[in-house]
């Protein structure tokens, strides 16, 4: 093996390390921004829930 093949699967090695960590980042970025969004869809259906209340109460008298 030569000094080149050397140096062509160590960059190999390297290019697959960082689309592995890129992949990985992605997939952790994806699941905070699913959290974030379950966040904002509980904080928006608390928000409806008197003005649900309310409108319930109304049907009821």
């Amino acid at each position: 093996m030569g000094i080149k093949d050397q140096f062509q699967d160590k960059a190999q090695e390297l290019q697959g390390k960082a689309k592995q960590a890129m992949g990985d980042k992605k997939g952790d970025a994806q699941d905070r921004a699913r959290q974030a969004q379950d966040k904002g869809q509980d904080a928006s259906q608390r928000a409806r829930r008197p003005e649900q209340d309310r409108f319930d109460q109304d049907l009821d008298v």
